[in-house]
């Protein structure tokens, strides 16, 4: 069904006609399937007929993750494969150059229900963090909160980022070598005030597939020139890392991702996931399937 080129989302009007890229293509939509699936973030029976679908806000910043996040929920949705409502959302956060028309005239030019939000989060950022110190946290977290805010305007039930694979093991080291925790960024998890989901489909897709998939597709890609002007950020060298790993054994980014859904809380040390008191000669077992 994916291999229709006359029956598709006009996100994907124009794309090449290679078998490369049509793999490619088919490869992201299955893998976002698999983690809405696999991670529930459709309620069971939202698929019921008569009830009213939720809706979700669809982050855009323009760049390459987020154009791809788009087109693969508009394709499932294209398809019936995804039932719920998308509506788009820009947060401009006023930064000197923004091309702010970019992504008005295209979700418009797409047919993509869309809210463009202006914030001057910017000016909040630059002026709080002293200088040489990075945008990222107090960046985060202002955006975060607008971003919740619209959500509850709009009627939202979740907030859907473009979060990939590469960027949940960068989270992981960066937890593991600064935070002192095993933790990453979860596909699916409700906000602190218990009336959201943050939801991240492109879980199981590799950047360098957004990334191929975004260039081939033309997709007008705008840089993020606030914290990606800012050079020795430790998550560059988390991934300085990880490119080095991959280079040296292709395929080891994708180990790393299984290893985090293959977890053993036997083996590790963390008493309250595992009753280490309960163990004694004789005794049953707290985790048998170790």
């Amino acid at each position: 069904m994916l291999d229709d080129t006359d029956d598709i989302h006009p996100l994907f009007h124009g794309a090449p006609k290679t078998t490369e890229f049509r793999k490619l293509r088919k490869r992201i939509v299955r893998q976002v399937r698999e983690a809405i699936e696999h991670y529930g973030m459709v309620p069971r029976g939202q698929e019921r007929a008569g009830e009213r679908a939720d809706k979700w806000l669809v982050c855009l910043s323009g760049g390459k993750d987020s154009y791809t996040l788009l087109a693969a929920l508009h394709e499932l949705k294209w398809r019936g494969l995804l039932p719920v409502e998308l509506l788009a959302c820009n947060l401009d956060q006023g930064q000197p150059g923004f091309p702010a028309t970019v992504l008005p005239e295209f979700l418009t030019k797409m047919g993509v229900p869309h809210r463009i939000e202006y914030q001057d989060t910017y000016s909040i950022v630059t002026d709080k963090v002293p200088a040489g110190r990075t945008y990222c946290a107090l960046c985060s977290r202002l955006r975060r909160g607008n971003l919740y805010r619209i959500a509850r305007e709009e009627g939202c039930t979740a907030v859907v980022l473009g979060h990939h694979r590469d960027d949940i093991l960068e989270t992981f080291f960066m937890n593991l070598f600064h935070g002192g925790r095993l933790a990453t960024m979860p596909p699916k998890l409700l906000n602190e005030d218990g009336d959201l989901l943050v939801c991240r489909p492109l879980a199981h897709v590799a950047e360098e597939d957004c990334e191929r998939f975004a260039r081939a597709m033309n997709y007008p890609i705008i840089p993020c020139d606030l914290c990606g002007s800012q050079d020795g950020l430790q998550r560059q060298q988390v991934k300085a890392m990880l490119d080095g790993w991959e280079r040296n054994r292709p395929g080891r980014r994708q180990v790393l991702f299984r290893s985090l859904t293959n977890v053993r809380p036997s083996h590790l040390l963390d008493p309250k996931l595992f009753d280490f008191a309960a163990l004694a000669p004789g005794a049953a077992d707290p985790d048998p399937d170790r």
